[in-house]
């Protein structure tokens, strides 16, 4: 019975990559994933024919249909809770740094100093998106400092392709260091009691050569691409600097790294951080007259924050309730694929260096598609949470949130820029590729 219900589930996995690939809803997707994967276990403990089965898996065997759904369902969403709400005010913080130029002014600064030589102005434009987005998320933070980068680099005469892939490349090495985005990854890894096993500061080590290894490859990118590139004077790169003249006080531009390094250094809780980040902000740029004002101001960016990230908290409570529900079909994994996985931290590195690409498309190596399924599949089998955060989040990091065109910001992107999804997809899809491998190295030298 037990490799019969094996086969199932893993046919359900198929089904699940099958959905996503062909841009399904993943919300929807999960739901249904998490009642397959709770009722097809239950069915099976509750008929089990090899007593040698039920000796091994006596605790999971013995639980109740009335106990699988509290787990799953109840316990499941309600454990994620304590991290949404990092996501809200991190999403809050956000809405601070847009609204009060911070961002843009960081940007103009930038495009200021690389002067008139391109490839420098687009190598100081990639490492400040990369700081930018270290704090800042969301499709719409994307956008509006999108529409003043792109034009930048694209009147300096940088090929479009290469501005957008640069652009986005630069936006996922910052979102290796990004807290909101982060919060988002822990719902992978919850305990029993929905605590997360993995915390930031565990993570920010790796996450810190990450950023650097991606944000060091795009810079070398642009230099390989510009190396026959003649300087470019172009009038209309100084029309995106005039649109607003009024730039944010010099002092405010420290505002987006301060959450990360009060949790760094001073080990301020992150919403702590987000506070008195925010308030900094608008207090040094004048938002805080008077109380009825900062009352104002305070509601109108909360409530931007929260809609900015409206769109993945939906996904994101189905997501703890399909890891509970793997939970659940973890002896049927072991009696299916125990013996046939090699329980090898290099032969699970190697496959996820040559199969990278899988990442792409809500494919079975990101978390934002079925690679919630293959991360249960391999916590089920034994591997370490050490070793597969960093696995999973290298490839769903440079994958699918740099990457693909399954992104809504990425798709932005290409059409503002008006580059052809072919044309694109040629040059990330390799980019990605090696920075996933160089990535995938790090982490098995580090924790395989």
């Amino acid at each position: 019975m037990e490799y019969i219900i094996g086969i199932l589930i893993l046919v359900s996995f198929f089904g699940l990559a099958f959905y996503a690939a062909k841009g399904g809803n993943l919300m929807m997707g999960m739901l249904v994933m998490a009642i397959l994967w709770t009722v097809l276990p239950m069915i099976g403990n509750t008929f089990p024919t090899n007593p040698a089965f039920v000796a091994a898996n006596a605790e999971n065997v013995s639980i109740t249909w009335i106990q699988a759904f509290s787990k799953v369902f109840q316990s499941g969403p309600e454990g994620w809770g304590t991290v949404l709400v990092n996501v809200v005010f991190g999403a809050w913080f956000g809405r601070v740094l847009l609204e009060t130029g911070i961002a843009s002014t960081l940007i103009r600064k930038t495009t200021e100093l690389g002067g008139d030589k391109p490839a420098v102005t687009c190598i100081l434009l990639c490492i400040v998106t990369t700081a930018i987005f270290s704090s800042l998320f969301g499709a719409g933070a994307v956008v509006a400092i999108g529409v003043i980068i792109l034009p930048i680099l694209m009147s300096l005469g940088i090929p479009k392709v290469l501005s957008v892939v640069s652009f986005m490349l630069s936006i996922g090495a910052g979102m290796f260091l990004n807290p909101v985005l982060f919060g988002q990854y822990t719902a992978f890894f919850l305990d029993a009691e929905g605590r997360t096993t993995y915390p930031y500061e565990e993570y920010v080590h790796w996450g810190g050569i990450a950023l650097a290894v991606q944000l060091i490859f795009t810079i070398c990118l642009v230099l390989f691409c510009m190396r026959k590139k003649k300087t470019v004077h172009s009038w209309a790169a100084r029309r995106p600097i005039r649109q607003k003249m009024d730039f944010a006080p010099g002092k405010s531009l420290l505002t987006p790294f301060i959450p990360v390094f009060l949790l760094i250094v001073f080990k301020v809780p992150i919403i702590m951080g987000f506070l008195i980040g925010g308030f900094y902000a608008l207090f040094v740029c004048g938002k805080l007259k008077n109380f009825r004002t900062a009352c104002r101001t305070f509601n109108k960016d909360f409530f931007d924050g929260v809609v900015d990230t409206a769109p993945l908290v939906g996904f994101l409570l189905m997501v703890p309730m399909f890891n509970k529900a793997a939970e659940l079909c973890i002896p049927y994994f072991n009696a299916l694929l125990g013996n046939v996985i090699p329980h090898s931290t290099l032969f699970i590195t190697i496959i996820f260096c040559v199969l990278a690409p899988l990442g792409l498309f809500r494919g079975p190596f990101t978390l934002y598609g079925c690679g919630a399924a293959t991360l249960g599949i391999l916590k089920g089998i034994g591997f370490s949470t050490a070793f597969l955060a960093p696995l999973m989040i290298a490839s769903t990091t440079v994958m699918n949130v740099s990457c693909c065109i399954t992104q809504s910001w990425i798709v932005w992107g290409i059409s503002y820029a008006k580059v052809s999804t072919r044309d694109f997809l040629k040059m990330s899809v390799v980019c990605g590729w090696i920075i996933c491998v160089i990535l995938q190295i790090v982490t098995f030298v580090m924790f395989g």
